[in-house]
């Protein structure tokens, strides 16, 4: 076989020396940076030659078995592993599982404000310099126990002049002094003198300084070299053109869901332990499997390339290994920042190129990123593997990565590991617990587990209902909060349950139509790969239901949780801190079911100001207030999930907030009804609604594209309005006046009733209202200048004597 590097040695008179497998590990490419010419291409690392991920793995794991030998078990116990973005952090992920009991730190250049640096230094050849070292904990580098600091460990791609390991070691030195070093490369290239600058450190700081590397040699550059390389790249620019051109993919990348592991970090950017590597392992047999079954089978997936993203290159190589172990044809590479020339050639290394825009938002500004030797691979698959910070509009652009990659392979795919946003450690406060994973049915609601994970937790085994006089009660008195107990679960009766059937058979398609409508307008405004959060737990059924439209529509599995948002107290602020380490905050959108006179609307926008990152605004099924601009109508109409409780939503009571059983670090709680099982219809209301997607598909294509041009700004007129009435009606508290369908329902379903205003000609919308008020005792006033349908009344001057016996209201006195 012809050398990869050739082309190069025979124009420019490069050459290796030094042992004899240098050239079965390395070929030559040409860099575009004015500071090298040359390149060394490994074809064992995972960066710009596909690779079987066994290969890959398998360079980084025996290094690391090598150290191990060289520092003996006790030494190998106490040290710290420190990889190099980007081209070595999958290969210091893999000296690490070599050494497996170091934990594993890798530099970035992606900084975080809420992290301190531990140091930096600068890599002086490359078009991007400057590394960050950002673990989240303070004491990484202090590993060792009684003994003291154990051996660093610092791993490269290749050992070339040693600079920038010099660079490293005489910051990390000066901040946490140690006695022993050991520089890990897969190929050792220094010159003599390069090799005595890295001597007279050892010397000069009294630190033993070891060497490890597959295989020695040195580079041969001829003096004018530099010169020569700049010209034959200019000379090679001007004979060829990148054929590629912005354009979008014929047709959409299939999305994957990992089940990447909660709370697990996506790599060493910010530190990367032992125990994280046993949860990753014992996680991957099943996320291969989702990923095989995403693609269909291995025959369909046919020949497969698994695509890392510049840093982010161990999760999506050991992702790569587990598909290899399954049976897969499958090779791996990365994207990459570095500028290289590609030339059509067997004897150099660089055959192909695409190029792309950033897609993460980088903090050096936007710029071409790069994939190399995907173009002509023979592939049949590419599955893309970014982080959600990469996750972005660009990503999915005319002339992004995904774009490009459809010129290159028949089928792309595109699998999202959860940034990881770490809480950083200080030496005077103690790291908040690690927040347990979302509860999911069937252990906890009815719904399939993949529709929604609640960010709760399970208070199933506490009594916590009350009477709904005695609540009503205790909370206009100021002895309680409504949020710290729970109502007796109503249980309609047979004409009631007929009312909601027929109600849901009247509406399915209007409900259809606005879940289409609120989900487009969510994917073309907020992000085009949005984290639903859905308030429990109204807005459950709603998030269900948009994460059912847009796999319906689009083939896209979007994530959706459930949190506990709670008038006068704020949203859960562990589960936004869930949310925060799992996904990027600027993707997760709120989802409630419809607004009233907007309390909920200003209650989260006043919780999120101490999270930055999260957008307040709440995407609703129907917004009669006029208080948000992401929804699916503004009419206040029946929406049947209204009509029922816990049957209609998972069988999950509303969340609780008590001090006695929510602490600190615990998610607000809530009740799964098992008991109720079988009066459930969630799965059936959602069915029934999801039925007409086809059916409504042109209707919402319309009203998105109205939509996209219409005033859209809220008017709160709905609070206003409910300011009047609370005045008209003598009440004098906006609180307890519940404008809308689905508010008025609550009303009478939960609270203690005063009266119920109608607007006049409702028809079919209030015949549940009006069955309900006439089962309570509670009256129903005819209204002309209502904005809402209805209006459901909280008693204003409630006492336990103002129900009689059988419950029903006597007296507004």
């Amino acid at each position: 076989m012809v050398w990869t590097g050739t082309w190069v040695s025979d124009r420019l008179g490069i050459e290796l020396a030094g042992d004899d497998e240098l050239r079965g590990l390395l070929g030559l490419a040409l860099r575009r940076n004015p500071k090298r010419a040359h390149l060394l291409v490994s074809g064992v690392l995972g960066k710009h030659v596909p690779q079987l991920p066994s290969v890959v793995h398998g360079h980084g794991v025996t290094l690391g078995r090598r150290v191990r030998a060289l520092l003996g078990p006790e030494e190998a116990a106490r040290a710290v592993v420190l990889g190099y973005a980007e081209t070595a952090t999958a290969l210091g992920h893999a000296v690490a599982d070599g050494l497996e009991t170091a934990p594993y730190l890798h530099s970035t250049r992606r900084p975080v404000a809420s992290v301190p640096s531990a140091g930096g230094f600068e890599e002086s050849h490359s078009h991007a310099t400057s590394h960050l070292l950002l673990p989240e904990d303070p004491a990484f580098f202090d590993r060792g126990g009684e003994a003291g600091r154990g051996p660093l460990v610092l791993v490269d791609d290749e050992f070339s002049t040693g600079n920038t390991v010099l660079n490293t070691l005489r910051d990390l030195h000066a901040r946490h002094p140690r006695d022993h070093y050991v520089i890990v490369a897969l190929v050792d290239m220094r010159a003599a003198g390069d090799a005595g600058r890295l001597a007279a450190f050892a010397e000069e700081t009294g630190a033993r300084v070891d060497v490890v590397a597959h295989a020695r040699g040195t580079v041969r550059l001829p003096g004018d070299v530099l010169a020569r390389g700049l010209r034959l790249v200019e000379e090679q620019d001007g004979r060829t053109a990148d054929p590629l051109v912005p354009c979008a993919p014929a047709v959409a990348p299939v999305r994957l869901e990992l089940g990447w592991p909660a709370g697990l970090p996506d790599g060493g950017r910010h530190g990367f332990t032992p125990d994280h590597r046993a949860r990753l392992r014992e996680a991957l047999p099943a996320m291969a499997a989702r990923i095989v079954d995403g693609l269909g089978g291995p025959e369909q997936a046919g020949r497969v390339l698994v695509l890392g993203f510049e840093e982010l290159m161990y999760a999506p190589l050991v992702l790569a290994r587990a598909l290899e172990e399954a049976g897969l044809d499958v090779r791996f590479s990365t994207t990459t920042r570095s500028p290289v020339l590609a030339v059509d050639d067997p004897g150099y290394a660089i055959r192909t190129r695409l190029a792309f825009p950033a897609h993460d938002d980088p903090a050096d500004g936007p710029g071409e990123r790069y994939a190399y030797n995907v173009a002509d691979g023979g592939f049949d698959t590419v599955l893309a593997v970014v982080d959600s910070a990469a996750d972005t509009p660009a990503l999915h652009a005319p002339g992004g990565l995904l774009a490009q990659l459809a010129t290159a392979a028949p089928r792309v795919a595109l699998a999202v590991v959860p940034a990881h946003t770490p809480v950083p450690r200080t030496p005077d406060r103690q790291e908040p617990p690690v927040l347990p994973a979302p509860l999911r049915g069937p252990d906890f609601s009815s719904y399939e587990p993949d529709d929604v994970g609640w960010l709760l937790q399970d208070l199933s085994a506490v009594r916590l209902e009350a009477p709904v006089e005695e609540r009503e009660e205790a909370v206009q008195r100021g002895g309680a909060h409504y949020a710290e107990s729970l109502p007796v679960e109503y249980q309609p009766t047979e004409e009631y349950q007929e009312l909601y059937r027929d109600a849901l058979a009247g509406s399915a398609a209007r409900i259809a139509r606005a879940v289409g409508t609120v989900t487009e307008l969510v994917l073309a405004e907020r992000s085009p790969r949005p984290v639903l959060v859905s308030l429990a737990r109204a807005g459950t059924p709603v998030g269900v239901l948009m994460r059912r439209w847009a796999r319906h529509r689009h083939g896209t599995e979007l994530p959706h949780y459930a949190v506990s948002i709670v008038r006068g107290r704020g949203i859960d602020a562990n589960a936004l801190r869930w949310l925060a380490a799992h996904h990027d905050p600027a993707d997760v959108v709120f989802v409630d079911g419809w607004t009233g006179k907007g309390a909920i609307t200003r209650e989260l926008a006043d919780a999120l100001a101490g999270f930055p990152g999260f957008d307040p605004e709440i995407a609703v099924l129907a917004d009669p207030g006029s208080c948000v601009r992401t929804y699916g109508t503004r009419e206040d109409f029946l929406i049947p999930s209204a009509c029922l409780n816990s049957t209609v939503s998972g069988l999950i009571s509303r969340t609780v907030l008590r001090d006695d059983l929510v602490g600190p670090h615990d998610y607000h709680g809530a009740k799964f009804y098992r008991e109720l099982s079988g009066s459930d219809v969630s799965r059936d209301f959602v069915a029934a609604v999801e039925d007409r997607f086809d059916e409504v598909a042109d209707a919402v294509d319309q009203q998105v594209k109205e939509a996209a041009s219409a005033d859209r700004a809220p008017t709160w007129e709905g609070w206003a309005a409910v300011e009047r009435i609370s005045e008209e009606q003598g009440i004098h508290d906006v609180n307890l006046v519940k404008p809308g369908v689905g508010e008025t329902t609550r009303v009478l379903l939960r609270r203690v009733p005063w009266k119920i205003l109608a607007r006049r000609g409702a028809g079919a919308d209030l015949a549940h209202i009006r069955l309900l008020a006439e089962q309570r005792g509670v009256p129903v006033e005819e209204r002309d200048d209502l904005p809402y349908t209805c209006v459901g009344l909280i008693h204003p001057r409630y006492t336990r004597g103002a129900t009689g016996a059988d419950g029903k209201a006597v007296g507004s006195a």
